[in-house]
């Protein structure tokens, strides 16, 4: 690590997870800290909304990041922040969903504080919660999942990267095994595939859920099989930002709307 410089000493970071896209699933935490922020470095999926909570004078700038679509370098973005907070700013990285579940904010903090700045991190609700809790659906049960795996489809790939470099086949053995609920996030462009891959370890009667812009006013959901997922996407349109979520957890939810007998037993 760098020696702190005595420039960086006038600033501040702040990495804050603004949640799924409801303001009002902020943290207190998060709102204290974009109100005292003097420039904001806001992701595409974050609510306007939450920027309400911004002091009239901060400076806010916009560092989008979204698959299939015009990103701003991340070197760039850590750069930016560098500078800013060598400038004396108070600097808040706000991110959709929570900084540490494919947030890059990982990465953020290693740049960070190889330039010596040190970083607060304040959570946000990750989507992937968010998008199962607005079916009513738990996460984890006793009679159903034992635990639960996050895991991204769009993972980083490179010089030397296999194209998917995740082991979709070996995730499905170890979700049925272990009575795991998988969550996918970033998962509907490549979905045909990790749906063939899973079939290796899953029932094709596994429920799947599907849920796009999770708890905004535009949320859309579909409640399908792992045999039906690819079909039952294009059939409904639906598109990113989207989570996949997959597991008997969602058996209960089948039930309360009368729809148990498309997943078997």
């Amino acid at each position: 690590m760098n020696e702190l410089h005595p420039s960086f000493l006038r600033g501040s970071c702040t990495l804050v997870g603004a949640g799924p896209g409801d303001p009002e699933l902020l943290t207190l935490k998060a709102v204290k800290a974009i109100q005292a922020a003097t420039v904001l470095f806001v992701d595409d999926l974050v609510n306007e909304a939450v920027l309400g909570y911004a002091r009239p004078q901060a400076r806010i700038v916009y560092v989008g990041k979204r698959g299939g679509c015009k990103s701003t370098p991340q070197a760039f973005i850590e750069k930016l922040m560098i500078t800013a907070v060598g400038e004396g700013e108070t600097v808040v990285r706000l991110k959709g969903g929570d900084p540490f579940i494919f947030g890059r904010g990982g990465e953020e903090v290693e740049h960070l504080r190889e330039a010596g700045i040190e970083v607060r991190v304040v959570n946000g609700i990750t989507a992937g919660l968010a998008a199962v809790t607005s079916l009513g659906v738990p996460l984890t049960h006793r009679d159903h999942a034992q635990g639960v795996m996050f895991v991204t489809g769009h993972a980083k790939t490179g010089t030397g990267a296999a194209e998917d470099p995740t082991d979709w086949r070996a995730l499905a053995a170890t979700a049925h095994n272990a009575r795991l609920t998988l969550v996918i996030y970033m998962g509907v462009a490549g979905a045909a595939h990790i749906q063939r891959e899973l079939l290796h370890g899953m029932a094709e009667q596994t429920p799947v859920a599907v849920i796009q812009h999770a708890s905004l006013p535009q949320q859309r959901h579909i409640l399908t099989t792992l045999g039906r997922l690819a079909n039952d996407l294009a059939d409904n349109g639906l598109g990113s930002p989207s989570v996949i979520v997959v597991g008997d957890v969602l058996r209960g939810m089948a039930a309360a709307v009368g729809q148990s007998t498309r997943f078997g037993t």
